[in-house]
């Protein structure tokens, strides 16, 4: 399989994320800023108000303003609302809608979060006025049951956190009441977002468009579909995976069927690297066997180790990209200013920490950037990845999650030779203190900027 896919995309080895959880990388990539620039931005709770307000050009913006059709659809976790929690039971304001999407199909925050509900352009779907949504992250509210107190009542239970208003079996971040016939079911979800997806695309057939599919498959709670579940041997998290190959395919066949394929680029990526245990027990860690979710690299999501933010990153462009595998260096806040270049827009002057790496995407550049900068939110580590060298400045915070992900907090500095040694198990700060000394003072003249 491996050697099939080779022959139809461009891989790159070296892609990143900026953060290692989803809501700061998630606005880099949209916005082409890192997210530590901007205060606030972390793993948000699901009543959170935006983080991006209109007025704040997008990589959606930029495709709008070229004449493009847009579209986000899954997994938003961005806030919604303006300077108040959002009004989930009216026209809810700063939302996708207005920050370049003219269509917006999405989740509010996760699925591990209240409100459980989806958004479309901007109002919830399928709610009725008579059963208002209240939504709580300090008190609880109404009389829906509560995981910690009715395990009993739990079809995915959970490991830590995750205890507060159940629904649909699955207990959730945040408390909430109303809003019955508006609450989504996880099985469903999938095929909700990916008919979405495809929808969009068959009704833009014949014109331009930028489409923002943001999947929900293998983030917890992980409550794949009945023709999924079972199937993978590694539980649900792999079960997940097989369904989120499945929206892939979709995606890509509605492409096909429409005639798009030849001059359409595809872009596949990851918010985050990748995590077992993240809040329920689902048998990630018990099934997982002799895989490795992150290969050789260390650490995972929350870390500043490689593997919390080196990503899956492939590219299929068949009328401007031969298949093949690319070292490049490249980051995902590169992407507004690449892919504006691709549509003869200039790159906001609002997107700082964007560079143009086009020809990096369309394989024509083999380097790709000189340096990156990379951190978590945990502890507030702070990383600079150039073409050997990844330095790791002092930081505070725990070594490890409560799941046993290393998550690279020292306070003493690190130094890595990630050419020969990709999963950091060899720090040479001590030896190579030049190095060191150059790559702290240029993360602070990044930071400074």
């Amino acid at each position: 399989m491996w050697t099939s896919l080779q022959k139809k995309v461009f891989f790159f080895t070296r892609a990143y994320t900026t953060a290692a959880t989803c809501t700061p990388s998630r606005y880099s990539l949209l916005t082409g800023e890192y997210p530590w620039r901007k205060t606030g931005i972390k793993v948000l709770a699901g009543d959170a108000t935006a983080l991006i307000k209109s007025g704040r050009p997008t990589i959606a913006s930029v495709f709008r303003n070229a004449g493009y059709e847009t579209a986000v659809v899954g997994k938003w976790h961005l806030g919604l609302g303006d300077s108040l929690a959002p009004d989930w039971n009216s026209t809810i304001k700063e939302s996708p809608n207005d920050i370049g999407f003219k269509y917006s199909f999405i989740m509010a925050a996760t699925g591990d979060r209240v409100p459980t509900v989806y958004v479309e352009n901007s109002k919830v779907v399928n709610l009725d006025p008579v059963d208002p949504i209240t939504v709580n992250y300090k008190n609880k509210i109404g009389n829906d049951p509560i995981g910690r107190e009715h395990p009993e009542l739990l079809k995915v239970k959970h490991s830590h956190g995750h205890d507060f208003t159940i629904v649909n079996g699955v207990g959730r971040i945040g408390y909430m009441s109303g809003g019955n016939k508006a609450r989504w079911v996880d099985e469903d979800m999938a095929d909700t977002f990916t008919n979405k997806a495809v929808g969009f695309i068959e009704t833009n057939k014949d014109k331009p468009f930028f489409l923002y599919f943001a999947t929900h498959d293998v983030h917890v709670p992980r409550v794949p579909h009945p023709r999924f579940a079972g199937k993978s041997g590694l539980g649900a998290r792999g079960d997940a995976l097989l369904e989120f190959d499945w929206a892939v395919g979709e995606i890509l066949q509605a492409l096909e069927k429409n005639g798009l394929t030849k001059n359409t680029l595809v872009i596949l990526s990851s918010d985050n690297g990748p995590v077992l245990d993240d809040g329920y027990q689902d048998q990630a860690v018990e099934l997982l066997g002799d895989h490795h979710p992150a290969g050789a690299l260390r650490g995972g999501k929350y870390s500043i180790f490689e593997a919390g933010t080196r990503v899956p990153f492939i590219v299929r462009y068949p009328a401007k990209v031969k298949p093949g595998v690319s070292n490049a260096l490249i980051s995902q806040v590169d992407l507004i200013a690449s892919l504006s270049t691709l549509i003869g827009q200039s790159p906001p002057k609002e997107a700082v920490d964007s560079q143009n790496q086009l020809n990096t995407l369309l394989g024509k550049d083999k380097t790709g950037r000189n340096e990156l900068v990379t951190n978590t939110q945990s502890g507030g580590a702070f990383a600079i990845v150039e073409e050997r060298w990844k330095y790791i400045s002092p930081s505070d915070g725990q070594a490890k999650s409560r799941t046993t992900v290393e998550l690279g907090n020292s306070p003493a500095p690190q130094l890595y030779d990630l050419k020969l040694d990709a999963g950091e198990k060899n720090n040479l700060a001590e030896k190579e203190t030049e190095v060191v000394n150059r790559l702290e003072r240029r993360l602070e003249e990044i930071r400074n900027k």
